[in-house]
Order: C-alpha cells, then sequence, then structure tokens
C-alpha cells in the first residue's frame, strides 16, 4: 500500500525501486542490471541535491542489503559499507 514518505524510482517510465520511510529498506522490480544502476544514481543524485536526507539502507527484497543484487548498484552509487548496511550522506 502506499504510505506517507515512501518513494520510488522510475527509470525509462518503469519502476525499479521502491524505498520504504525512512529508507531503511528497499523493493526492486527490477532484475535488468543496467536500471538497478540507473536507478541506484539517481537515488544517490536525490540525497547529494538535498532533495532526500541521508539514507542507510539496511534490507533489500526482504534481506540483507550486503546479499542482494542492489549491493552493487548503490555501491557503484556511491553508498558506503557500515556494520549495519549501506550509507549515503549528502
Amino acid at each position: 500500500g502506499r504510505k506517507a514518505g515512501a518513494l520510488v524510482v522510475l527509470v525509462a517510465g518503469d519502476l525499479v525501486l521502491y524505498v520504504e520511510r525512512g529508507g531503511r529498506t528497499i523493493l526492486s522490480f527490477s532484475a535488468d542490471p543496467d536500471a538497478l544502476m540507473a536507478a541506484g544514481k539517481a537515488l544517490a543524485d536525490a540525497v547529494h541535491s538535498g532533495a532526500l536526507g541521508p539514507m542507510s539502507v539496511e534490507r533489500a527484497d526482504g534481506e540483507a542489503v550486503r546479499s542482494s543484487p542492489l549491493h552493487e548498484a548503490l555501491t557503484a552509487a556511491g553508498f558506503r559499507p557500515t556494520p549495519r548496511g549501506l550509507r549515503l550522506r549528502g
């Protein structure tokens, strides 16, 4: 369902990421590595521009972000490892 504070990332009009309120959990809707990379970059750009605050992602697609295919896309976009997951500051 829709929740206040949640956001989506679209790539070429297709839903790629759903970021739950608070940014700790992300759900992906694509297995295409290029789409995931583009969505990760868009998310990082939103943090760097100030549109979003700092993000600490702990879970992706129901598992720890470290073992998710999103890990590579987010680290390529500038997210850095922490003991709990990945973090990006503006």
